[in-house]
């Protein structure tokens, strides 16, 4: 299976569940992955859907500029790495955001069940 074709149809799944309903992310984490967001690290599926689900925008869109992927480890595993614009309903500008993929070479049954570690950014752009 060719490992960008992979990690392209992972970076569609998420970003269009997390667009129309951020609470079936649960199924995306196991309760080994680990989430980094600007800093806070929260480990185990239920505390990472709670962030994304926590956030104060409830309508977004995500455009992916960027999706970039290589192997991981000796068994199987996958970095993902992805950018793009997170315009949020009612904002005139859209944020840059980056986020990454560490998968596990524990799981390797189909992309829905990866063991997901994830580093996400959101960066804030001011006009002077």
């Amino acid at each position: 299976m060719d490992p960008d074709a992979v990690a392209k149809a992972f970076v569609e799944h998420y970003y269009s569940t997390f667009d129309a309903n951020r609470a079936a992310l649960c199924n995306l984490y196991q309760e080994g992955s680990m989430l980094t967001f600007e800093g806070q690290k929260i480990q185990g599926s239920p505390g990472i859907v709670a962030k994304p689900t926590s956030l104060p925008f409830q309508l977004c869109q995500h455009s992916i500029t960027t999706v970039d992927c290589q192997p991981s480890g000796p068994a199987g595993g996958m970095l993902v790495f992805v950018s793009g614009n997170l315009q949020v309903a009612g904002e005139q500008h859209a944020l840059k955001f980056s986020q990454h993929w560490q998968k596990s070479d524990e799981l390797v049954a189909a992309f829905l069940v990866w063991e997901l570690d994830v580093v996400q950014s959101l960066v804030y752009v001011t006009r002077q």
